[in-house]
């Protein structure tokens, strides 16, 4: 009797072996190879961008209680990417911020003291550089993030919580979000994603389909500290247009309109009830001065008299400092723009030439 049980159960078996081979359905043998074509691309994405993805250690000097010996103190770590063969690595600013030492682990283990070689804190970006000529360096393919939609698949490797090279895979949830710098201007046409980013992925990249670099991870909104299923990243044609400028001069070529702007601007704006940029002064020799355009100046009985308030630039209308510094962002030193103001309630016009930054 038991011999025709095993029998039934063995042809019962192989028949439905047979048909699932038949119907063209993996079989357990077959699951180690068989993946669908989403899991392969996530396989193949993070096979070739991995070895870009660096960890980044934040260590500050501090001197012993005891000894009075200087040692590094670890202040947290973070992600960054290898940005060409030369030893260039991005980050966040807020990564390396007030940083003594910094420390770049490759995905090999092997480990480099890096040095600053320029910052942009409005934009929470920051680069370095690592002495390897004897390593095989793997820059990060750049990207068009202005090709991203939402509903798009991204992909984000990092380091959270100091688990070194994670994955995480989500989607675009939205486009030209705004979130604050270290420095409170506001970084503006930021990516929203769901795909989970916790501290550690900062200064991260964030990549499509197609392994490029369409982000960089530096911020999530949570209350709790964790993933909460909303992360942001600053956008790949911001980081393609800023870091060759940190590269070459260590800072972001921002051209200037030639004036002072007026510190705490924002509380003078809800004092005097108006909208746009109040013009301190105007800087000897350039065209603000010369063609006449006004600062603040005292009046009888130490009063401020309001001079010129910026409220366009060209079409665009501008209602505070953050609204300037995107216009001029986008400009170059030596192109003419018209700024609309408003004085003594007359609108007037100026066509000026922007200047060069000063040298640091």
């Amino acid at each position: 009797m038991r011999f025709f049980q095993r029998l039934t159960v063995s042809l019962v078996s192989g028949a439905v072996l047979w048909l699932c081979a038949a119907a063209g359905i993996a079989q357990p043998q077959d699951y180690a190879h068989f993946s669908t074509d989403d899991e392969a691309n996530n396989i193949e994405i993070f096979k070739r961008t991995s070895p870009s993805v660096v960890n980044i250690t934040n260590a500050r000097r501090v001197r012993s209680f005891y000894s009075l010996n200087p040692q590094d103190v670890p202040q947290g770590s973070g992600t960054g990417f290898v940005w060409d063969t030369q030893g260039h690595i991005v980050t966040n600013f807020h990564v390396v911020q007030q940083a003594d030492r910094v420390l770049v682990t490759l995905q090999d283990g092997m480990t480099f003291d890096a040095v600053p070689v320029g910052v942009a804190p409005n934009h929470d970006l920051a680069v370095l550089k690592i002495e390897a000529d004897d390593v095989e360096l793997i820059p990060i393919v750049p990207g068009d993030s202005s090709l991203l939609e939402v509903g798009r698949k991204v992909v984000a490797i990092g380091n959270p919580f100091g688990l070194d090279t994670t994955m995480t895979v989500g989607v675009v949830s939205a486009l030209g979000r705004e979130i604050d710098s270290v420095t409170r201007r506001k970084i503006s046409d930021v990516i929203q994603t769901d795909a989970a980013i916790n501290p550690g992925n900062s200064g991260g990249p964030l990549l499509n389909s197609l392994g490029e670099l369409v982000g960089v991870n530096t911020a999530i909104y949570s209350p709790s500290g964790g993933s909460s299923g909303i992360g942001f990243a600053i956008p790949a044609n911001t980081v393609n247009r800023i870091v060759p400028e940190l590269i070459q001069f260590g800072r972001i070529q921002t051209p200037i309109l030639g004036i002072n702007l007026l510190p705490q601007a924002e509380y003078y704006r809800r004092l005097w009830k108006i909208d746009g940029v109040i013009v301190l002064d105007t800087l000897a020799g350039g065209d603000p001065e010369r063609l006449g355009m006004r600062g603040l100046t005292r009046v009888d009985g130490g009063r401020i008299r309001l001079g010129d308030v910026i409220v366009r630039l060209d079409e665009e209308p501008i209602s505070n400092e953050n609204d300037l510094a995107a216009f001029l962002e986008n400009k170059r030193a030596g192109e003419r723009v018209t700024v609309t103001t408003r004085r003594d309630n007359r609108v007037l016009e100026y066509e000026i030439e922007l200047q060069a930054p000063p040298s640091p």
